[in-house]
């Protein structure tokens, strides 16, 4: 195996020459457990633990090393363990708000090219969680494909609508359905996979993730657990994100399912995946218009009309103004580490004097 088949590619090449670290060999991160990790090169996958030196000068939770992410290591103990020193910097990203009050970012994964967003087609299928994830994916330079699981539940009839709303809220996305239990549609998954790039199969518990990677491996590698029949929602059976190299040399990351997806995004991210609002927003009598009250806001008219679906315009609403409320507690939050920052350098400055 070449460390192109593992999607080191010339984007990161020139990144390796633009900071060399003769000393270190680059390996990929492919298991992030807690502060556990594993690593893999040309050879074998080892683990790894963060040097001392890069754990000192990391300040933020989303600087430490994530799946996907290119490492500086050096090896030791005949390369059955690693030290990773430091990390390239990332072509691409998935990212949230970490779960509760606190206002920060938590890394998913990185150099990813393409998100499988898997819904299911039962009590699953929600369109305004799609909007999330298709947010989250376009805000970190990510392609996002939807995958719509279980479509053994429903009739092709059933499929197509489901479909047809999908193209609908998201033009130009694209979107495929597909059955673990009778492999209907897991070819046509199979075929999107090209030898080098990064995949990575984002959703709630239950969808179906690790089943699909487990039908594209052609094996049982990984555990998987039914999901309740009351309300058809799933148990974390995968605890952990994983990187695993497929056949023909793709690469797919597994991730927890998961229960909550803030976002802390800008306007721009939003606006990208509600191209179709953004437009009509450039009509509106009003630069600063707010989408919500006005006279002449052609949003609202376009509702009126009929020509803009409410509950999606709804979703956009809701996630504006919840980036907005999320960008401010964070620019908050930064400026109170500053000013704690300074007082504890104050304090040190004194301490010295005396």
């Amino acid at each position: 195996m070449e460390l192109e088949d593992l999607g080191f590619d010339g984007w990161f090449r020139a990144r390796r020459e633009e900071a060399p670290m003769p000393e270190c060999g680059v390996a990929r991160v492919t298991r992030v457990d807690r502060d556990r990790y594993l690593v893999r090169n040309e050879q074998n996958e080892v683990t790894a633990e963060p040097a001392g030196k890069f754990l000192f000068h990391t300040d933020a939770q989303q600087d430490m090393p994530c799946v996907g992410d290119w490492a500086y290591v050096q090896y030791q103990n005949d390369g059955t363990r690693a030290i990773l020193h430091d990390i390239l910097p990332r072509r691409s990203f998935l990212r949230r708000k970490t779960a509760g009050e606190r206002v920060d970012y938590q890394m998913i994964a990185s150099n990813v090219d393409t998100a499988f967003i898997i819904q299911a087609c039962d009590l699953n299928f929600n369109l305004r969680r799609m909007d999330r994830y298709i947010v989250m994916a376009k805000e970190g330079n990510v392609e996002p494909v939807v995958l719509l699981s279980k479509s053994d539940l429903i009739d092709s009839a059933e499929r197509d609508v489901k479909l047809a709303e999908i193209h609908a809220a998201h033009a130009g996305i694209r979107a495929f359905a597909f059955s673990n239990t009778t492999s209907v549609g897991v070819d046509v998954v199979r075929q999107l996979l090209e030898r080098g790039r990064t995949y990575c199969l984002i959703g709630s518990s239950g969808v179906g993730k690790t089943t699909l990677l487990n039908g594209l491996l052609g094996r049982e590698e990984f555990d998987t657990t039914p999901v309740r029949e009351s309300d058809g929602r799933g148990r974390h059976t995968t605890s952990y994100r994983q990187l695993t190299v497929l056949g023909n040399r793709s690469l797919l990351i597994d991730t927890p399912g998961m229960k909550e997806l803030g976002l802390l995004t800008d306007s721009e991210s939003i606006d990208d995946s509600f191209e179709d609002i953004h437009e009509l927003a450039k009509e509106c009598r009003f630069n600063d218009c707010s989408h919500t009250v006005e006279a002449g806001c052609a949003i609202l008219q376009a509702i009126e009309k009929r020509e803009l679906d409410e509950t999606r315009y709804q979703s956009y609403i809701k996630l504006m103004k919840e980036a907005a409320f999320h960008q401010m507690s964070r620019l908050e939050k930064r400026w109170k580490d500053k000013k704690f920052g300074r007082m504890v350098k104050a304090v040190n400055k004194q301490n010295k004097r005396r």
